[in-house]
């Protein structure tokens, strides 16, 4: 399902643990990792979609998570012109998602990557919040900052550090340092950073498979 621009729709999924770290996965068989997505059905909701994409990539099912929030509106990132199809029509030029930001409740020994016969990833770890916008492919990285900006707030670790720590006057200091230190100094090149990379090249995989179009095909 591809829209009258070239882009398909798709859901993205920001896995965060009580402490804020999130949950930062390796492409099966590649050395590209990314936070959970899948391209939406058309008899789909984002929600749904969600839901489904999760089952499959994680195998959590809605018992095992909390929705906190969504990002508003389309977030769009373009493939780079190598990684195109461009024997298939429509042409995809991109992807136009949702990002759902989803608190974990369940003991970790419920993750499993191996829950379809196809798994999209094949190893797993937990990370800082905001260290995916700076090592996922150079082509997503401004759609991940987009997105983490956005649901940076709901996140349940930082809110209570937030309220445990403001001041008599009600402001929160606190979290005024780590905004800034997150959003300004980590992201105070962004432009650069997130630049249209419809040109960049990605470095040798170093044996492994190396991106492909099929990469974002789910």
């Amino acid at each position: 399902m591809i829209d009258a621009d070239g882009f398909r729709p798709n859901v993205g999924i920001v896995l965060a643990r009580d402490d804020g770290r999130v949950f930062w996965a390796r492409r099966a068989g590649q050395d590209g990792w990314q936070f959970p997505q899948g391209g939406m059905n058309t008899d789909e909701t984002p929600l749904e979609a969600m839901y489904r994409e999760l089952a499959e990539e994680t195998g959590l099912q809605p018992e095992h998570v909390d929705v906190l929030g969504a990002t508003p509106g389309w977030l769009r990132y373009r493939l780079p012109r190598r990684l195109r199809r461009r024997n298939q029509r429509p042409v995809c030029v991109g992807q136009k998602q949702v990002w759902f930001l989803l608190h974990f409740l369940a003991d970790e020994s419920v993750v499993r990557l191996d829950a379809t016969d196809t798994p999209e990833f094949d190893h797993y770890r937990w990370v800082d919040f905001w260290y995916p916008a700076n090592n996922v492919i150079s082509f997503k990285r401004r759609v991940y900052q987009r997105a983490l900006r956005h649901l940076e707030p709901l996140v349940p670790a930082f809110r209570e550090e937030g309220a445990d720590n403001r001041n008599n006057d009600g402001h929160d200091n606190r979290h005024d340092n780590r905004h800034d230190n997150r959003h300004d100094n980590r992201h105070s090149n962004r432009r650069d950073t997130a630049h249209d990379t419809r040109h960049d090249k990605r470095r040798d995989s170093g044996g492994v498979k190396p991106y492909s179009a099929d990469s974002d095909r789910d």
